[in-house]
């Protein structure tokens, strides 16, 4: 319970920007110290225990069909996004499989498609691109998972998952910039026989615009239960709440909690910021209790692979048991104290080509030793090379596997400043400036990111100077 008493007391206090995932209890953690323990947990932005230092996803790239694994920075941590940066370089990536971060093992791989075919092969579904949705977690650049119609992921007889009526929690991460009306974004329990096998047969989160029974109030998009045949509001079907026409947030959490028999109960939140909203709680509809809910655990698509669904995903889990109101509330400050962010203002990953000499600047050597000063050499891909421009104006690299900053050595405000890299700690001398006229400028100073002396050589040092429009002050991030 002290894991549920920390995230509830972030809730209600506030929490600082986070530096890593671990610094707060992880949403899985959380649901155990409940006594509801996570049998799946999705994601492709952080690790979702604090122990956790796994793979979080796997992609393919289609120049020479090779596979990578994309793991977390450190235990507790947000994906490594700059190895996937550097291994779909020149090409395009898909992801093929979400590891299960349980010991469990509920991996998702592409479906093999069902009663509805997906487009790929022998009617299977597709896998999403794996750069299609970039956003930021405390700073960290990141990738969702961007469902299309057609891209959808399956386990069929998964490991531990509650079945029948057996009470069961669901809660994802998603976001309202897109959706549709149509069957079915979901995430949850479905069919093993990728058909509709009857009413209670599915127990699953579906968020769109999807209004089933006809005479919502209001247009959506809305959390509703996916219980097969009928995506439900209320166990009447639709919504007829005028305090809930449709949430409306770049990344909200939704949630489905079924007891089996008696109870189903739905909520949302802001995945930013503040508490939950529970817009029903109350009986099964007629005809669905006992659930009898099969063991597939589906993302992307339908019970019977229905696969017009589209929207975005980035993180959830499936619970044996049927969390308590305080478990969730504390899973929900843990979800907002992952930092996550849109990329509008920043988001930009890449090489930071300076344009005069034709080379990359890069941590040489991969240093993970704060204070090392940054460089140009020819353009590799690799991560030493590979910088991330944050909603927060920083300049990150995953260097050596640790996070760094771009940064004015010594808070410096003077031509001839060292740019050196350092240990991310939100200091305006880690804010830079990216122009429209290809001037890279440190937000207190002004001063221009400078290839010093106008050299081209490989290992030439950089620093910052008087802005002078010369080539050595231009650069290229992409």
């Amino acid at each position: 319970m002290l894991l549920v008493a920390l995230a509830m007391a972030l809730a209600v206090f506030g929490a600082p920007a986070p530096v890593s995932a671990a610094d707060v209890s992880l949403p899985c953690d959380i649901y155990a110290a409940g006594g509801t323990p996570c049998v799946t947990a999705h994601s492709t932005t952080r690790a979702l225990f604090a122990s956790y230092n796994g793979p979080l996803y796997q992609i393919q790239r289609s120049s020479d069909h090779g596979y990578r694994d994309i793991g977390v920075l450190g235990a507790g941590g947000y994906a490594d996004a700059a190895s996937q940066v550097s291994y779909c370089r020149g090409t395009s990536c898909t992801i093929t499989k979400i590891y299960d971060q349980t010991a469990r093992h509920n991996d998702l791989p592409i479906s093999w498609g069902g009663y509805w075919k997906g487009p790929g092969p022998n009617g299977s579904d597709i896998g999403a691109d794996a750069m299609a949705l970039p956003v930021t977690a405390a700073g960290h650049q990141v990738f969702g998972v961007k469902v299309t119609p057609g891209v959808g992921y399956r386990i069929d007889h998964a490991s531990g998952v509650p079945t029948g009526s057996q009470p069961e929690g669901i809660y994802m991460v998603t976001s309202s910039n897109y959706t549709n009306q149509w069957c079915c974004f979901d995430y949850g329990s479905g069919e093993n026989s990728h058909t509709d096998t009857g009413n209670a047969t599915m127990n699953a989160i579906y968020w769109g615009n999807a209004c089933w029974f006809g005479g919502c109030t209001g247009s959506g998009p809305w959390v509703e239960a996916d219980l097969e045949n009928g995506m439900f509001h209320t166990n009447t079907g639709s919504n007829k709440d005028p305090n809930n026409p449709g949430v409306h947030y770049p990344f909200v959490s939704a949630w489905l909690k079924n007891n089996g028999t008696s109870n189903f109960t739905l909520k949302y939140g802001n995945g930013t910021s503040g508490g939950l909203t529970t817009t029903f709680s109350g009986p099964l509809p007629n005809g669905y209790s006992p659930m009898k809910v099969d063991s597939s655990v589906l993302l992307g698509t339908g019970g019977d692979n229905s696969p017009n669904g589209v929207g975005e995903f980035f993180e959830g889990a499936m619970t044996a048991g049927y969390p308590s109101d305080a478990t969730e509330n504390a899973v929900q400050a843990a979800v907002t104290a992952a930092g996550y962010g849109v990329t509008s203002g920043g988001g930009t990953t890449g090489a930071l080509h300076a344009v005069g000499a034709g080379r990359c600047l890069e941590v040489p050597g991969g240093s993970t030793t704060p204070g090392t000063q940054t460089q140009i050499r020819d353009c590799t891909g690799a991560a030493n090379q590979t910088w991330s421009q944050t909603a927060s104006h920083e300049l990150t690299v995953d260097s050596g596997g640790s996070r760094l900053c771009l940064d004015a050595s010594g808070q410096g405000t003077s031509p001839g400043t060292k740019v050196i890299t350092w240990t991310c700690n939100g200091q305006s001398n880690q804010q830079w400036t990216l122009n429209a006229n290809g001037t890279v400028t440190s937000v207190p100073s002004g001063l221009c990111l400078d290839v010093t002396g106008a050299a081209t050589a490989n290992g030439t040092p950089v620093e910052l100077w008087t802005c002078n429009g010369q080539s050595n002050q231009q650069w290229s991030l992409n």
